[in-house]
């Protein structure tokens, strides 16, 4: 199967150099992912778009058409089907070259020709290089042909039914089977890498989608104030976005023990500045990890009067705890529409199940901050708790993260289904639909991980669990969350 790429519009409209190296970057983007479905995928890179061919079987098909609808870069793709433009010549003929009208006129009609019985149609040609003929030449002489012998509604260049879409590059023919929508944005890493404050809330997740589709090459920071199942919790999400939209290129996840600091600000500090004033740790916090990774930007989730911490004039003291740029994607957007967005990237189900813990530390909370009035309740503040913080951070790669150092047991990993176990799915709906676990023998019940941590008192104790997940690494953090709640027989299960 061939697969045209198109590039995202505010690639193609940069210089040329510029041009280059965007495209350029799609493609080994592409490569890094597509190689990891289909070792022999052949990708070829255009001036004005990319070329994919795989001989992979129809599943493999799927999986390369679900990785090009969420890769930052494109704008849209085509499944095509490849002719050549011109009839064969004899060798040593110095004519001029024939097209073989009736060879792509039978083309499209074996795409097109049942679709469009009792349908309206018209053809659409796109045509680059040099011919001796128009695209309107094109489009009448197949027109024509499927609406003689197809059975057709007639042709209606407005509004029809059914556009019949093929293109012309030089010598070569393509009919267009389907056309997908893309993802848009630049390709990731084409842009500067930011860190990302990411909560798990509807907010954080996607601002930092936002960041990731804009090519910036996103880490991950979380500051950790409901233990270790939010950090699981988080860090799942966290390797969500990655695997979903970023997974060409390796991120850190950056987790930071604030619960001390949160004691600190409870103790030392007037409970109507709280939220600002834990804003501003958090932010302080973040420039250094920042710094120390060499980011020169952060992004937050902030929207304008979204809560009492995010009125203009909190924000404004808010940003000053810091010199470094912070990018407020969803500044300007609605609640609705956030999580709107939410559900359209697949984070909304997280986001519904992680509970908004810095929400709780400040009564009657301020909505114009002082920056005079912050400065006196941050002398209260010991500031040896935050460094100390900062210090006691946990850095991992993103793709490493079930084998990180918070792991508080050893997960055994099994290949074989022991007898009267029960095989947990734990996979994304989406996942499961696409993908159903089916195995001979064996007991399979789904439950989404992100309703695990609620739905666990559902489970027995007593019986031993297998958690299965694409990757393992869902279902690695998983296990260890069942296991810390008396789960001993919790495992993870590996086919073959």
């Amino acid at each position: 199967m061939q697969y045209t790429v198109k590039l995202f519009a505010e690639i193609t409209i940069k210089s040329k150099p510029v041009r280059q190296r965007l495209v350029r970057m799609l493609r080994d983007n592409l490569r890094t992912l597509l190689k990891a479905i289909d070792p022999e995928v052949q990708i070829d890179r255009q001036w004005d778009h990319i070329g994919i061919t795989s001989a992979a079987d129809a599943a493999t098909q799927a999986r390369i058409v679900d990785l090009l609808g969420r890769t930052p870069g494109i704008s849209h793709f085509q499944c095509v089907h490849e002719f050549p433009l011109y009839l064969p010549q004899a060798e040593g003929d110095d004519s001029p070259p024939a097209v073989d009208w009736d060879g792509l006129y039978q083309a499209t009609r074996a795409l097109y020709g049942q679709l469009l019985a009792g349908k309206t149609f018209r053809v659409s040609c796109r045509r680059l290089g040099n011919h001796s003929f128009q695209s309107g030449d094109i489009e009448r002489y197949i027109g024509g042909g499927l609406n003689q012998h197809c059975a057709t509604g007639g042709v209606k260049l407005k509004h029809p039914d059914i556009t019949v879409p093929v293109e012309i590059r030089h010598d070569r023919f393509f009919v267009i089977e389907q056309d997908y929508p893309g993802l848009g944005g630049f390709p990731l890493a084409s842009q500067d890498a930011v860190l990302s404050l990411i909560s798990g809330g509807f907010d954080s997740t996607v601002s930092t989608y936002l960041a990731m589709k804009r090519g910036l090459l996103t880490h991950f920071c979380f500051f950790n104030l409901g233990g270790d199942a939010h950090e699981i919790a988080v860090k799942e999400i966290a390797v969500y976005l990655w695997m979903k939209y970023g997974a060409s290129h390796r991120v850190k996840f950056i987790s930071v023990p604030f619960a001390d600091v949160v004691r600190e600000i409870q103790e030392k500090v007037h409970h109507s500045q709280m939220g600002v004033i834990l804003k501003r740790m958090m932010l302080r916090a973040a420039s250094d990890l920042a710094r120390q990774l060499e980011i020169q930007a952060l992004v937050t989730g902030e929207a304008v009067a979204q809560v009492s911490s995010q009125t203009l004039p909190n924000l404004a003291v808010i940003s000053q705890a810091s010199d470094m740029l912070v990018l407020r994607p969803l500044a300007m957007m609605d609640k609705p529409d956030i999580v709107d967005y939410a559900r359209r990237i697949g984070t909304e189900v997280f986001a519904k199940n992680i509970p908004e813990y810095c929400g709780v530390i400040s009564q009657k909370p301020t909505t114009r901050a002082k920056p005079e009035r912050i400065a006196r309740e941050e002398a209260f503040f010991d500031f040896a708790v935050l460094q100390q913080a900062i210090a006691a951070s946990v850095s991992t790669n993103i793709d490493e993260i079930a084998q990180s150092g918070h792991e508080a047991c050893e997960v055994p990993v099994l290949h074989e289904i022991p007898a009267g176990a029960i095989v947990l799915d734990i996979r994304h709906p989406d996942e499961e639909e696409r993908k159903p676990l089916a195995i001979a023998g064996a007991s399979v019940q789904c439950l989404p991980f992100y309703q695990l941590h609620k739905r666990h008192t559902e489970l027995d104790k007593q019986q031993q669990y297998l958690l299965y997940c694409e990757r393992g690494v869902m279902s690695q953090l998983q296990a260890q969350f069942l296991r810390g709640q008396g789960f001993a027989q919790a495992c993870v299960y590996k086919p073959g």
